[in-house]
């Protein structure tokens, strides 16, 4: 964290760079926090930034707190202070929390709170949350189902998800591309399948610093996880299960879960698809397991 590094190390920039409207500008990267790093005094950097009004900090303090610290109450109330703030990623947690029950029972669920969160976060960019709402206006989950509407928006994350590919490869190719694509995509066709289904290869998206935190903090062994308990399997999420089966896993081969349509989008392009097959009934020696907490894996592969 270069703020520390600077507070440590230099003396001039120190009443600088704990100056409020600094750390209120503070981004995302600034928090890029090491597990092994973790401590009291970098813990209390982030509250300063907190109360500096820095959205960022709120998210990712919040985050920390509710999954890392198991301080849900605290973790909920930054995430939210940063929702409120249209924060799309704190928008978009709150969603995985309130779909899950995170924290509490399976009967904490509140799917509706999920999808109005997903909806907020969607109009606010963010992928996973429009390629969720897609899902739950397809199945009618927690949202009276609208099978066109919901296509349709699993059909509008996958532009959004090729016009970030262009932006990254080629910036000045992205508006003429997105064109192409828009046409055919938006017709009378039924295409709701993930990009690399078209042959695309699709360039691993960067890791968000706090979900790199949450993995390295329960795979380091500084946090440890109840025995039951696991990890959502894509590789660039991080969030344990709060509960024993909280998470759905796949309906295929039942040797994955995942936190979210969304995790388990981005998991099977990346590596899942070439790994999955159907395996014995995994159910003889999951004892207690509820077989409808499972995520089927369509032919289109959304």
């Amino acid at each position: 964290m270069l703020i520390l590094f600077i507070n440590n190390r230099c003396k001039r920039l120190n009443r600088l760079g704990l100056h409020r409207l600094v750390l209120s500008k503070a981004g995302s990267k600034v928090f890029s926090i090491k597990p092994r790093n973790w401590s009291e005094k970098t813990h209390t950097f982030l509250k300063h930034c907190v109360n500096a009004g820095n959205v960022d900090a709120c998210y990712t303090l919040g985050m920390i707190r509710f999954y890392c610290l198991e301080n849900r109450g605290s973790g909920l109330s930054l995430m939210a202070k940063a929702a409120m703030k249209l924060h799309a990623p704190a928008l978009y947690s709150l969603a995985v929390i309130q779909f899950n029950g995170s924290g509490g029972s399976k009967h904490d669920k509140d799917l509706r709170a999920g999808v109005a969160l997903s909806a907020r976060a969607s109009l606010l960019g963010h992928i996973d949350a429009l390629r969720e709402l897609g899902h739950c206006l397809q199945d009618g989950y927690g949202v009276r189902q609208n099978v066109a509407e919901g296509r349709r928006m699993l059909v509008q994350a996958n532009v959004r998800e090729l016009a970030y590919v262009l932006r990254e490869v080629t910036p000045s190719a992205s508006e003429s591309l997105m064109v192409t694509w828009r046409t055919p995509m938006t017709c009378q066709r039924d295409v709701t399948a993930l990009l690399s289904d078209y042959g695309y290869r699709i360039p691993v998206p960067e890791v968000q610093p706090v979900n790199r935190f949450l993995r390295e903090w329960f795979e380091s062994g500084k946090g440890k996880l109840e025995e039951g308990l696991r990890l959502c399997s894509h590789i660039g999420c991080g969030r344990p299960e709060t509960r024993p089966q909280e998470f759905r896993r796949c309906s295929v081969c039942g040797k994955v879960n995942y936190c979210s349509r969304g995790c388990q989008a981005m998991d099977w392009k990346l590596k899942h698809k070439m790994e999955c097959s159907p395996t014995e009934p995994y159910a003889e020696g999951d004892a207690g397991v509820d077989l409808n907490n499972e995520f089927a894996i369509p032919n289109d592969a959304v």
